[in-house]
């Protein structure tokens, strides 16, 4: 008997940051499924998929960050509950979607008896059922190895190069708030060479066993009476932003933008961001931006239709690097 199937996508949100789900189901033109997620009263969450789910292409999307009483664990432990409950349903293959993996920066042994939690959430996703990974900008390259199988590392660059183009002037400089970005910076500077961009980096330091300290200590590169702009994949206490930017100013600076893609913001970051020198701060809506976090200079830029060509690739089977040249690689 031969019989011809057809191929269907389902896409799921957890609770963290639906908004951003929706609006990648748009760009698809496809709603967003109910899972049905409950919550018992001593805090432990059942999902139930709605509907059937079984011979489905599954997209789970979650980032991993801590809002409306909830924490990182918590949206973390949905995900892998959601992911498990496609895999007892019989999706044909799953994908946990992450648009902000959580536990990025503890991805290696800095000192003794450490864990490396960004392997151990990887592993989690292959334990529950997940047979890709989709993520964006994460903080180090490297965690693409700890996920065993396919995984699909999409940039916001375009957004953010995209914003640059209309909004700055000519020749701006694009700044790597310390040594370990300068290679992101560089490309973005190559990319802009319509607008004349040059490049520049930060030395600091983090003193050691001080945690969220950052001391910036002195500039590489030419910025007297340039445009800065500060590049990152996120900001999280601000401690790095702010301290790049007053030392930017310092050594003659006419105006200080910042640029992430993952706007955590946690602890004293707003207080510190509130009165910093910088004129503009650009994230993208990879994470949910609370009321109280909403400054003045703050601009949100959306990565759905990113991740809904990257998710219509995958289920398509083509290729996700062509979206951004292959450069999501480099």
């Amino acid at each position: 008997m031969e019989k011809v199937t057809t191929k269907k996508l389902a896409l799921y949100s957890g609770r963290t940051h639906p908004g951003l789900a929706h609006e990648v189901a748009q760009h698809l033109a496809q709603p967003v499924g109910d899972a049905n997620i409950v919550q018992f009263a001593n805090g432990e969450i059942r999902p139930r998929f709605a509907e059937s789910v079984r011979g489905s292409d599954v997209f789970i999307m979650q980032s991993h960050y801590g809002i409306d009483g909830h924490s990182v664990n918590d949206s973390l432990m949905e995900q892998l509950t959601m992911i498990d409950a496609a895999y007892r349903a019989s999706a044909k293959r799953i994908t946990a979607v992450c648009p902000f993996y959580g536990y990025a920066r503890q991805d290696r042994k800095a000192e003794g008896r450490e864990p490396i939690t960004a392997r151990l959430v990887a592993d989690m996703f292959k334990a529950a059922g997940a047979k890709r990974m989709i993520s964006i900008d994460l903080h180090s390259g490297q965690i693409q190895g700890f996920f065993e199988g396919p995984v699909d590392h999409l940039t916001a660059a375009p957004v953010l190069e995209a914003y640059i183009r209309a909004q700055a002037p000519d020749s701006p400089v694009i700044v790597s708030p310390d040594s370990g970005r300068i290679k992101v910076a560089e490309r973005m500077a190559q990319h802009l060479h319509d607008c004349d961009a040059d490049i520049a980096f930060i030395y600091k330091r983090r003193p050691k066993g001080q945690a969220n300290v950052v001391e910036a200590k002195e500039v590489i590169g030419d910025v007297r009476g340039r445009l800065c702009i500060l590049t990152d994949d996120m900001i999280d206490t601000g401690g790095t932003i702010v301290s790049a930017a007053e030392i930017l100013l310092e050594r003659g600076a006419t105006e200080v933008w910042a640029m992430a893609t993952h706007g955590v913001l946690s602890g004293p970051a707003v207080d510190r961001l509130k009165n910093a020198p910088l004129e503009r701060l650009i994230l993208t809506n990879t994470l949910p931006l609370p009321p109280e976090k909403q400054l003045p200079q703050i601009e949100v830029l959306s990565v759905a239709e990113i991740i809904a060509e990257a998710l219509s690739a995958v289920f398509d089977d083509t290729s996700v690097s062509d979206i951004f040249g292959g450069e999501n690689l480099a």
